[in-house]
């Protein structure tokens, strides 16, 4: 019988291999414990080391691998509509900017989450949701922007809000009204930026409805200058920033992203060295996104080897979208990040799990297995955690554990 002084816990997983995946590079541990009390880790570490534990339940894991719930940190996936045509259009000659500009892109996935009600959204979204908790994500980032009003883009917010209360599942939502410009401000970018900063911004924070803010800061998006503005408003309502930067041109958004101290600066294939030491020194996160270079078939790849030189955390993410990525596997995100842009295994598995926490915020509560962190789990039926970054179309996930249950 546990002492007095044992740790109480509600769940312990015991007879596990586990990858930590912590800062301080602990290794995996082939014998190992995960105890969990009111949804938080109290122990994580060798069984031979573990403190009497007075466990209400406790699981065999027969020696499967725990790693850290897996962490989408940036995702579209609120949308309604099907851009398929636009694919096929791509498919023959047809430019992501020549099709923008054409009324199609992010235009054309307005019009139909304009259309849809705050339940379509809901109803529309979970699947790509689903697809992604089966391969054990426990956190996901969602994004608006395809509504480019304020009473669209409160709607997707309010969906995505919506579907971490429909599933078990922790949602960050980042508010992107600069997404595109919208019809009603056709040649008045500078117009909607306003609208942007003094009536979307303020309404959107006073209702609790975001946790971030983000633009598109690129030649057929917003320019630094305007990026600057909304994130001087951000600031102002207490929202941390988020940056869309050098995914078809370098316009130094990584940068100036950087010296607001944003949280991340997302695609960077254009990236340059200035931007590199910028967000080295404002420890933003480079979040890659392999499913859109894929996809749009990029052949200029992010600078990895300057993010390594700098150590600058990288993060990989779906960008689950219905334009550019509609990827809905983070599993397969890792391999392409592997295969594309030749990242370790290591490095993906960190990716999608510390790094995927601290390009949210969220690192002091997720991401890795630590006493006082959440307990979100992903158990694997593998033989070594590189399987997971190897294999494609293969799920073996065993079990998903959010906030210990």
């Amino acid at each position: 019988m546990a002492s007095d002084e044992s740790p109480r816990c509600d769940r312990m997983w015991h007879g596990a291999r586990l990858l930590p995946l912590t800062a301080d590079g602990a290794r995996a541990i082939d014998d190992g414990i995960v105890a969990a009390r009111d949804g938080r880790i109290v122990y994580a570490g060798p069984a031979a080391e573990a403190p009497p534990l007075d466990a209400a339940e406790r699981i065999a894991c027969d020696g499967r691998w725990i790693t850290p719930g897996l962490i989408d940190c940036h995702t579209h996936l609120v949308h309604a509509g099907n851009r398929a045509g636009e694919f096929e259009a791509r498919l023959e000659g047809a430019s992501y900017e020549e099709i923008a500009r054409n009324g199609g892109g992010i235009r054309s996935t307005m019009t139909a989450t304009r259309a849809a009600s705050e339940a379509d959204l809901v109803a529309q979204s979970l699947p790509r949701l689903d697809a992604l908790l089966a391969e054990g994500v426990t956190t996901v980032e969602i994004k608006s922007g395809y509504g480019l009003t304020l009473d669209d883009e409160a709607k997707m917010l309010r969906a995505a809000r919506a579907l971490g209360e429909t599933r078990r599942v922790r949602v960050r939502t980042t508010f992107l009204g600069a997404h595109a410009l919208p019809p009603e401000f056709e040649g008045d970018a500078d117009d909607y930026v306003a609208h942007v900063c003094e009536t979307m911004l303020p309404a959107i924070a006073q209702a609790g409805l975001a946790d971030a803010v983000d633009v598109f800061c690129e030649g057929i998006g917003f320019t630094p200058a305007q990026t600057d503005r909304i994130f001087a408003a951000a600031a102002g309502h207490g929202l941390p920033v988020k940056l869309h930067a050098e995914q078809l041109s370098n316009q130094h958004g990584a940068a100036l992203a950087a010296r607001h101290g944003a949280l991340s600066a997302d695609h960077l294939e254009h990236l340059d060295a200035e931007g590199v030491a910028a967000m080295a020194r404002a420890g933003t996160v480079a979040t890659l996104l392999p499913g859109a270079f894929y996809f749009m078939r990029e052949t200029k790849l992010p600078p990895i080897e300057a993010l390594r030189a700098a150590r600058v955390p990288i993060a990989l993410a779906t960008d689950c979208n219905p334009g550019t990525s509609p990827l809905t596997s983070l599993l397969l995100a890792m391999n392409m990040g592997a295969t594309l842009f030749r990242l370790t295994v290591e490095e993906c598995l960190a990716a999608v799990t510390r790094n995927a926490a601290r390009a949210l915020g969220l690192h002091e509560v997720t991401g890795s297995l630590e006493t006082g962190k959440a307990c979100d789990l992903a158990i694997w039926n593998v033989d070594t955690p590189a399987d997971l970054v190897y294999r494609i179309g293969f799920n073996p996930l065993h079990t998903r554990v959010v906030a210990g249950a």
